[in-house]
C-alpha cells in the first residue's frame, strides 16, 4: 500500500508540478492584496481538482463511447506524456512558458493557474491512467483521487507561502526543480507505452 501511494504520490507531483506553479502565481497576483491572493489560490486548486476529477470519473466512458481502446489511449497517451516531459527538459521551463501567456483581462486563476499550470494535458492522462477501471478497484481509485486531491493541497499551500518560497528557490531553482520532474515524468511515460504495448498484444 506505502509502495502504491508512494508512486503515484510522485507521478502526480511531477506532472502537476506544484513548485513550477510558484512563479506563475507570484507573476498573475504581483499587483493583488494578500487577501485576494488567498482568494486566487483557493478558486484555482477548486478549479483545477474539478477538471481532474472530472476525468477520472467520466474519462474512461468517453472513451468507450468513441470505441478507443484504453490500451491505445496508453500508448498515445504515454507518448504525448513523454513529449512533454522533453518539453519540460530541453524546451521552456514550466514557470517561464505559462508566464508568457499571462493576460490580466483573463481570469486569472482560470488561465493559466487552473489550467493548464495545475490540471495541465499530463495531469489529465496521468489520472485517466492511473484509475483505469479494468485494472484498478473502485477502492484504488478512490485512494488515486486522494493522492491527487493530495497533491492539489501542497499546490495550494505552495500558493499561499509563494513568496516566502521563491525568495529561496527563485526563479532559476523553479526551472531546475521542473526539468527534473520532467526527468521522472519521462519515465513514467515510458512505462505506460510499455504497459499499453502489452496489453494490446495480450489482446
Amino acid at each position: 500500500m506505502f509502495q502504491l501511494f508512494f508512486t503515484k504520490f510522485i507521478a502526480f507531483f511531477t506532472v502537476i508540478d506544484p513548485i513550477g506553479t510558484i512563479p506563475v502565481f507570484i507573476a498573475v497576483t504581483s499587483k493583488m492584496s494578500k487577501d485576494q491572493k488567498v482568494t486566487i489560490a483557493k478558486k484555482a486548486t477548486f478549479a483545477a481538482s474539478g477538471v481532474l476529477l472530472f476525468f477520472i470519473a467520466v474519462g474512461e466512458v468517453i472513451l468507450e463511447v468513441i470505441k478507443i481502446p484504453m490500451s491505445n489511449f496508453q500508448i498515445a497517451g504515454g507518448i504525448v506524456l513523454f513529449l512533454f516531459a522533453l518539453t519540460m527538459i530541453f524546451g521552456a521551463s514550466k514557470p517561464e512558458e505559462e508566464i508568457s501567456h499571462i493576460d490580466q483581462k483573463d481570469d486569472v486563476a482560470i488561465f493559466p493557474l487552473a489550467m493548464p499550470s495545475l490540471a495541465s494535458p499530463g495531469a489529465i492522462l496521468a489520472v485517466m491512467l492511473l484509475t483505469e477501471k479494468s485494472k484498478y478497484s473502485v477502492q484504488e481509485q478512490v485512494i488515486t483521487s486522494l493522492i491527487m486531491l493530495t497533491v492539489m493541497g501542497l499546490a495550494w499551500l505552495f500558493m499561499l507561502f509563494s513568496s516566502r518560497i521563491f525568495h529561496r528557490i527563485g526563479n532559476s531553482g523553479a526551472a531546475l526543480i521542473s526539468r527534473v520532474m520532467g526527468l521522472i515524468l519521462s519515465a513514467v511515460a515510458v512505462n505506460h507505452i510499455l504497459m499499453g504495448l502489452r496489453s494490446f498484444f495480450e489482446n
